[in-house]
Order: C-alpha cells, then structure tokens, then sequence
C-alpha cells in the first residue's frame, strides 16, 4: 500500500496507471517535511508490492559516491587534485589524442600535459561519450568497454579494463572537453589502486558503513533478493521489455564494480547520502565522512561556459561538480542555482538543493531511452521544485 496519499502518491500512482513503469518510490524533504511516496509493483507481474525499502539499480547516481570515495583519499593525502593519473594508473600514463574527432583513429598526436585527479573528477580526462556518438574514437569505448549494461555477464577485471582503454585514443586533450561516464570508472579503478583493497570494500568501509547504507552494493546478496526490483526498458510498439531479472546480472558480484553506474541502493540509504551532502560530510550520529570544503567542492560548477554548451545534450545548460550536475541556469521550473545531483540511466534520479535543504530522490526500474529524461522524472522535478 502507498505510504501516503499525497500528491507525491498521486503523481506516481498515474504513471503507474498509465503504464509507463511498473512501480516507484519517491522523496521530496524541505524545511522540516518529509514526504514518501511509494507506487505500483516490484515488477510487471505484480508478484510483489513496491516497498519503501525495494532494491533498485541506481547507474550514473553512482557516481556521486564514487566522486566521494576520491575525496575521503584526497583528504587522507594519497592523492591530490594536481597529481597525474599514471603515478597510479601507469597504463594510463602516456595517452594519445586523436587529431581530428572525425578523422581516423590512427591519426593521433600525443597528450599535451598528463591527466590529472582534477581532470577524472570533473569528467574532463579526454574519454567518454561526446554529444556526437558517431565519431570514430567513441565506437571502441561502447564495443570495447560498454558491452549493454553496466553489469553485463562477460567484463574486463580491474586490472584489464584500463589496459583496454588506454588502447583507445582520447577525444580530446586532458582538461579542455567535458564527456560523460569514462572517467568515473577511471576514478573507481584509482580509488582501488590507491587505496590498496578493492573498490567495494572502500566505499563499505569510508562510506556505506558510517552512513548506515546497510543496503548500497555492487549486487544484491540472496538474503535481499525479494526486495530486488525487475529492470526493464520500453518497447518501440509500447509496453516494457524485461532487461534483467531479480535473479539476473545483479545477483553475483561483478568481475568489474562500475564507480560510473554499477551500485544498487534503496530509498533510505541515499537519503542518508543526500543528508551528509547537506550537512557539510556530516552522518547523522555527528560522524564526520567528508570534509566541508571537500563537499562544497563537489556541489561546485567546474566547468566553463564552452563546456557546458558542449555536453548540452546530457548536461541540458547546467554545469559539472564532481560526480554530479550543478544548476547554474534556470532553463526548466524546477532549476535552482546549486542544485546538485544526477540521474541514472536506469530510471533513478536524486538531487540536493543547499540553498533551502531541500532533497529530492526518485527510483524506478525502466531505463531512459536517451539523454533526456522521461516523462516520470520531468514532472518529479517539476513537483519538488514547487513544495
């Protein structure tokens, strides 16, 4: 049963109704309010109600903790923005770019400086996925590195992933050009390396644990599985084709734990992480997980007007903290200069406004059919910018 009938309930109750997706869950919390919506069912069987505490693939909202894991090591001094990504990624530490992004691969000119720490935080390394997917030196990053989901069955370990990349030509030169998505998996892989355990363990032990994210992960244990949501995507002639089961790819650790779009969460746990955002690096129980200006530095706008303008397709005239778009124009109602956050291809979306304290989290199982986000998410923005 819906945990309100509220207008939050009301407005995913009728994307639900219409079809659109099988169940959701939402938050909108501003000046003391708190208000939870929760919608539907867990898949389109109806087999289990959706619940407070569904398990969801989160995607890109991984990389908002992934930005975080870097600077918990930052603030430890095993890494500094300045410093060049080879000290630790040495395959990565003599990357070539290519001349022209729409000549061939093969024409390339070596990097001009090294890429940096600063450079992976702010998606300006020289990999990832421009507004044109066509050019020649993006075909290798989806047919070498991005096989479908971000959990597929048959993926590169940690140690060959960079490998593989650094096969691939830059796009451009480090720190000129924002692109998406390649250089949080990069920041997943350093915070492994420079950490010296695997990247799950030190999101457990820096972050989930002291936030109290009992359920965040890289895959749901069997003891969870029925509270794991199907994932879907939608069919050309209508209606939701099921892309992976609760038994599926997410049941099993990864042979690759994805710092751009590999977790699972709940509800509740990423409130815990929208809390600490606001709160400065503050958990709940006073436990300091990051530092204040490490957080300001995240929900920062690091980009400049050009690059904004050309990741538009993806950043729609916003700006780039560190793992999460900052709004720095009021192009829709529900802008507000500030607002941080992300939304993850998966259908999950969950912003924080410092300006008012102002949450607000949305988690479906249907993937976005592109950049631009469905219906579903417009009008959750749209309702959680006006309360």
């Amino acid at each position: 049963m819906p945990e309100s009938t509220s207008p939050l309930s009301a407005l995913l109750e009728a994307r639900v109704a219409e079809g659109s997706v099988p169940g959701a869950v939402a938050l909108v919390a501003r000046g003391g309010r708190t208000e939870i919506a929760v919608a539907g069912t867990a898949d389109t069987e109806g087999t289990a109600p959706m619940a407070r505490d569904s398990l969801f693939r989160i995607a890109s909202l991984s990389k908002l903790v992934t930005a975080a894991a870097v600077m918990t090591l930052i603030e430890d001094g095993k890494l500094a923005p300045d410093d060049p990504v080879g000290t630790w990624l040495p395959e990565l530490a003599s990357p070539a770019v290519v001349r022209d992004q729409r000549g061939p691969l093969e024409d390339v000119v070596p990097a001009e400086r090294p890429i940096t720490v600063e450079d992976l935080l702010s998606s300006r390394a020289g990999w990832g996925f421009p507004s044109d997917f066509t050019l020649p030196a993006v075909t290798p990053l989806i047919t070498e590195l991005y096989q479908g989901l971000p959990h597929p069955d048959m993926v590169l370990t940690p140690d060959e992933w960079p490998a593989r990349l650094a096969r691939i030509p830059l796009l451009a030169q480090p720190g000129t050009t924002w692109l998406y998505h390649t250089s949080s998996d990069i920041q997943g892989v350093l915070v492994a390396r420079a950490a010296g355990c695997p990247l799950p363990e030190y999101l457990a032990e820096r972050l989930f644990e002291p936030l109290g994210m009992t359920d965040t992960a890289f895959h749901v244990p069997p003891a969870k599985l029925d509270r794991f949501t199907s994932f879907y995507e939608p069919a050309e002639a209508g209606g939701l084709v099921l892309k992976d089961a609760r038994d599926g790819l997410w049941s099993r650790p990864p042979a690759f734990p994805s710092g751009a779009g590999g977790l699972v969460s709940t509800l509740d746990d990423w409130w815990a992480f929208c809390r600490m955002l606001l709160a400065g690096g503050v958990a709940d129980d006073g436990l300091r997980v990051l530092d204040p200006v490490s957080v300001r530095t995240m929900r920062t706008d690091h980009l400049t007007a050009a690059q904004r303008s050309e990741g538009a397709l993806f950043l729609e005239g916003q700006g780039w903290g560190y793992g999460g778009t900052v709004d720095v124009l009021a192009v829709e109602p529900w802008n507000v200069p500030g607002r941080y956050g992300w939304s993850g291809g998966t259908g999950t979306t969950a912003h924080v406004v410092p300006a008012t304290g102002a949450v607000g989290i949305l988690l479906t199982q249907v993937a976005m059919t592109g950049p631009r986000p469905p219906a579903v998410m417009r009008d959750f923005w749209e309702y959680a910018g006006r309360v």
